[in-house]
């Protein structure tokens, strides 16, 4: 464990992952821990620093998520944001009341009193994004208030003898004009962290660590043709040479030509690469399948089928390699009392195996966000069109067809995606937003083509912008361009005849339809 590291409690925001990020981009190694981790868990861990996030929660609801008062004992700085503040105020003796103005976006925030660590050098008014709607009503003894806004009367607190800070605003987005300097305030001036996180110390430690792991042995790596999985498959590479095996399934419900496009690049980078073709198997077992959630699992339990079988022919096999990374660790370290239930969508991982379970499991990159591994691929000089290639999901075109999977629809989408593709790149927006795609919908409506009548599909666009994938806003193309996109699929791809453009965020909506 990183000695000089800053620990953020998740009380489930939609923020959490990305004052992870923020603190790592100012060079200190930050870890986002579910909020009721036990006290010896967090001392292990070694922190010189605590955060306590936002949450959808009031702390006056009934099993709302709570901590022990004895993180205020540890003599460790605190740091508590939005929810944070509240959760402070509420366990010091405090009084919490639904505000009667909710803010949520841009506020003017006042400092109060300047002279504290926290705001060192930040002017006294500046613009915030505030997003609640409880607020401290009575403020706890132990604490004085340092600032507020418009509509907040007690915006930022501080403790009177020890290092326990509070904001109601947020700090790590990017409309907190100043939010960046106050979190460097508090970890470089308050906690005292040094800046000594660097991806380049990370590439050859991690090699030297594989190197020395697997020894002689096999590594087996379940190939996506992902950013994550390149970069994996390099660093393991670049660790043990051709003692690893990358096995890629090509399901059939793939990017037109991705299949050949994997194999030119991983030629190119010189490690080798196993395809199998299971076009004809995986399009078979779909027949009649409509249900989404379905469709995943069926999927996922084939593909783990295949992946075991291939494995099983590798001798020498000791170890199994996975493109996880930061997130996916995350997302599955939530506290369970968070979650509550909420079931969104499955996703299939090979690991869960009888056979795969006697691998050990090597994941070079679980440390690191999706910025931070594509900075890595960047260092190692693997190519852009790998580094800047949108997420696609593992059960493909399958799920952009909402309704039963069939070879014409598969056709249809793959016509129409690649357009879409020619049109990004041709316009210079490939880069610029996140993640664009074609939904096929079940939905057929009347249109006119060649002055004759047709009854085809309706697709829609999906364009989005977003910084870790945890929340998105849908991308503002220029008219002329979503124009351009929908005449070029309706007369260049028979089978639809209708476009329309998705300008739902996340949440509510997921980025995928299903």
């Amino acid at each position: 464990m990183k000695k000089n590291s800053i620990l953020i409690l998740d009380f489930g925001s939609q923020y959490s992952q990305m004052i992870t990020r923020r603190i790592r981009e100012i060079g200190v190694y930050a870890i986002l821990c579910p909020y009721d981790i036990s006290i010896q868990n967090l001392l292990s861990k070694k922190p010189k620093g605590i955060l306590l996030s936002g949450s959808p929660f009031s702390v006056y609801e009934e099993n709302s998520p709570l901590i022990s008062k004895e993180i205020f004992q540890l003599n460790i700085p605190i740091l508590g944001i939005c929810y944070g503040m509240q959760l402070i105020s509420f366990l010091f003796g405090g009084k919490i009341e639904k505000s009667k103005y909710k803010e949520y976006g841009k506020s003017y925030f006042f400092i109060d009193h300047s002279k504290n660590d926290l705001f060192f050098g930040i002017p006294e008014k500046s613009v915030v994004w505030m997003s609640h709607f409880d607020e401290i009503k009575d403020l706890p003894k132990e604490f004085k208030k340092i600032g507020h806004t418009d509509s907040c009367s007690i915006a930022a607190l501080i403790h009177k003898t020890k290092d326990i800070y509070a904001v109601q605003f947020h700090p790590e987005v990017d409309n907190t004009k100043f939010g960046i300097s106050i979190l460097k305030n508090f970890i470089i001036r308050i906690c005292k962290c040094n800046r000594n996180w660097k991806l380049n110390q990370f590439v050859q430690n991690t090699v030297n660590k594989i190197r020395k792991r697997v020894d002689n042995k096999k590594v087996i790596l379940g190939f996506s043709g992902g950013v994550d999985s390149f970069v994996s498959a390099y660093i393991i590479h670049k660790a043990i040479g051709n003692a690893l095996n990358c096995i890629f399934v090509d399901t059939g419900f793939l990017i037109k030509k991705e299949r050949e496009k994997i194999f030119f690049l991983c030629k190119k980078m010189n490690f080798s690469i196993k395809i199998i073709d299971a076009k004809k198997r995986f399009l078979s077992i779909l027949t009649g399948i409509v249900d989404p959630e379905k469709k995943r699992k069926i999927i996922g339990n084939e593909f783990a089928d295949i992946f075991q079988k291939e494995s099983k022919k590798i001798q020498n096999a000791e170890f199994l390699a996975q493109g996880t990374i930061y997130s996916d660790v995350i997302e599955s370290s939530i506290s369970k009392k968070l979650k509550k239930n909420f079931f969104i969508k499955s996703h299939h991982n090979v690991g869960g195996l009888p056979q795969l379970r006697k691998l050990k499991l090597l994941e070079p990159l679980k440390e690191l966000f999706k910025d931070e591994v594509r900075k890595i691929g960047k260092k190692l000089g693997i190519p852009k069109e790998i580094l800047h290639k949108h997420p696609f999901p593992g059960p493909g075109f399958s799920i952009r067809i909402l309704g039963e999977v069939d070879r014409k629809k598969i056709s249809i989408l793959k016509k129409s995606e690649s357009i879409l593709s020619q049109e990004l790149e041709k316009s210079n927006f490939y880069n610029i937003v996140n993640q664009a795609f074609i939904i096929l919908l079940p939905v057929k409506s009347v249109g006119v083509k060649g002055d004759k009548r047709t009854y085809e599909y309706t697709a829609v666009l999906r364009v989005i912008k977003t910084e870790d994938f945890m929340t998105a806003t849908f991308a503002r193309l220029p008219y002329d361009f979503l124009e351009k996109i929908s005449n070029r699929i309706i007369n260049e791809v028979d089978g639809i005849n209708r476009l329309v453009y998705d300008i739902t965020s996340k949440p509510p909506a997921t980025i995928e339809w299903e």
